[in-house]
């Protein structure tokens, strides 16, 4: 059977899931999820009940960073796991206080005890810390050349980004605004973002990527 991905066009954990399957060229079946209505096939699947969820022959997937994980264990053409154990390092700095000081800025009024200017300078300080690492290679990347960090990453610096597009502009992260602009303006980005009908029980099978990357 073909695996079957649970996903939800703007949410940063779907798009890197959405990343690594188009760049390792596992195509999927695409169920895109309201998240307000889930369906019951998808909370049936997923443990957590959070998007994305990835249904395999062995089971259920319900981490992104292992949805990512899985597909380039499969095939990795551009050696996205490749890359220097720091690389693990800067995905779980991104993963945990950068994803909560960006949580708490873009949401302040589910946290009312916190002061969503000190949350965003605590995720500023991170973007300041990666801005400068950029700037260590002139290809743009985080290393020398793209890896499982960047694309890890890139999905929840545009999330931040847009929580205050000119005030993200204004900051002085040259290598980071770059990096991200980039993204921003490729092909994989435009292959992974296209818009799907919310999927209900008997709808046709989409299959993602639709086109595979050369």
């Amino acid at each position: 059977m073909r695996p079957i991905l649970y996903s939800f066009r703007r949410c940063p954990y779907a798009m890197r899931a959405r990343l690594a399957l188009y760049v390792a060229k596992q195509q999927v079946e695409l169920r895109e999820v309201a998240l307000r209505d889930k369906p019951t096939a998808f909370l049936a699947a997923s443990a957590s009940g959070t998007i994305p969820c990835l249904v395999t022959d062995e089971g259920a997937i319900d981490e992104s960073l292992d949805i990512m994980i899985w597909a380039l264990r499969r095939n990795d053409p551009q050696y996205w796991l490749d890359m220097p154990e720091a690389g693990w390092d800067w995905i779980a700095k991104g993963d945990g206080p950068f994803k909560k000081a960006l949580d708490q800025t873009k949401y302040a009024s589910r946290y009312p005890d916190q002061d969503p200017e000190v949350s965003r300078a605590k995720a500023a300080a991170f973007l300041t810390d990666l801005d400068q690492q950029l700037r260590q290679d002139p290809g743009g990347w985080i290393f020398a050349r793209p890896t499982l960090a960047d694309f890890a990453l890139l999905p929840f610096v545009r999330q931040f980004a847009f929580i205050d597009k000119n005030w993200f502009d204004a900051q002085a992260w040259p290598d980071l605004q770059g990096w991200l602009q980039r993204f921003l303006e490729s092909e994989v980005f435009a292959e992974i973002m296209p818009k799907f009908a919310q999927w209900k029980d008997g709808d046709h099978p989409t299959p993602f990527p639709n086109s595979m990357p050369d």
